[in-house]
């Protein structure tokens, strides 16, 4: 199997994201960058760097649905697009998706005692929908399905980091294309995202993203082609690494619930320089660590109103 990566630049913290050109019965496009003027630049350029043209393309793969990933589908208009089927609402983005998905938000973080003034500035924040691509999926990919066109290069499920999370295993070479399961440099943010199913009940996104980096360790890949940095071939050993920096996280979490505390509150403990600017992200950090914590029986939560109040078990 030929894969060609293709570095597309971001307007995010994160800074560049990766794409995969892959050449096997079919020529197919591993995730496609955001949807900016410079990211279709660079990806027309990595495409035809490969030898390629953009009509070249026969189908456009997604490891999941976050713009940075799932922007430039809109390049492609006349080729299959392929992802888990929660990428599809966002792809489409109805009213009535973009209703349940503000209402699901407003509900947890009212939860979370977030003051109104955060919920509303986070709720009607609309910036990054305009990256993402519009074209929806023509086939869905579940848990266990080979990608058309690549015999032996198979789909897991691996949600935690989004709820729409795939990443592709090829069997013979025994390698991944691994979306943001697994960075070198930083840990993938366990975000909270409205669940599969569009209920309200909150998916535990860090429970889900340490079960998902278990299914890749038990895989003992070679390379992990990753979302955004560097490949990796040391996946096992990272993946131990940063399971116990969540246990200390979690410890510390557990230190700082000397007297009842709300997610909130705990949010701002942890991140005092961050919290205001990146408050999504703190949110579910500080919410996963006590996910774990309550897993383990070491913290409850009781509903005060309409807040979750945490403390020791």
């Amino acid at each position: 199997m030929d894969i060609h990566k293709i570095v597309i630049p971001t307007p995010y913290v994160i800074g560049d994201v990766n794409a995969f050109l892959v050449k096997g019965e079919a020529l197919s496009l591993f995730d496609a960058g955001p949807k900016t003027g410079e990211a279709y630049e660079a990806l027309k350029w990595g495409i035809k760097a490969a030898g390629y043209d953009m009509s070249d393309i026969e189908q456009v793969v997604l490891t999941h649905h976050h713009p940075d990933h799932a922007g430039w589908v809109d390049a492609f208009p006349n080729v299959n697009i392929l992802g888990h089927e929660y990428v599809d609402h966002w792809m489409r983005k109805t009213p009535e998706f973009i209703n349940y998905r503000d209402e699901f938000y407003r509900h947890h973080l009212k939860l979370q005692a977030v003051p109104e003034i955060y919920i509303d500035r986070m709720v009607q924040a609309r910036d990054e929908i305009e990256l993402f691509g519009t074209i929806p999926l023509t086939h869905y990919i579940e848990d266990g399905v080979e990608v058309p066109g690549h015999p032996g290069f198979k789909a897991i499920y691996t949600p935690g980091h989004a709820q729409s999370h795939l990443i592709f295993h090829d069997k013979k070479t025994n390698t991944v294309i691994g979306g943001d399961i697994l960075l070198q440099n930083v840990a993938s943010n366990p975000l909270v995202e409205p669940p599969v199913n569009l209920s309200f009940e909150r998916t535990k996104s860090l429970i889900q993203y340490q079960n998902s980096q278990l299914i890749l360790k038990d895989l003992h890949v070679n390379m992990v082609y990753t979302g955004h940095g560097d490949n990796i071939t040391n996946a096992s050993e990272l993946i131990t690494m940063r399971l116990e920096r969540d246990h200390m996280r979690a410890k510390h979490v557990y230190q700082l619930l000397d007297s009842p505390k709300t997610v909130f509150e705990i949010a701002q403990l942890l991140y005092p320089a961050i919290f205001k600017s990146q408050l999504g992200l703190t949110l579910s950090k500080a919410i996963g660590y006590l996910d774990l914590l309550e897993r383990e029986g070491l913290v409850m939560a009781e509903q005060v109103e309409e807040v979750y109040i945490y403390s020791r078990a």
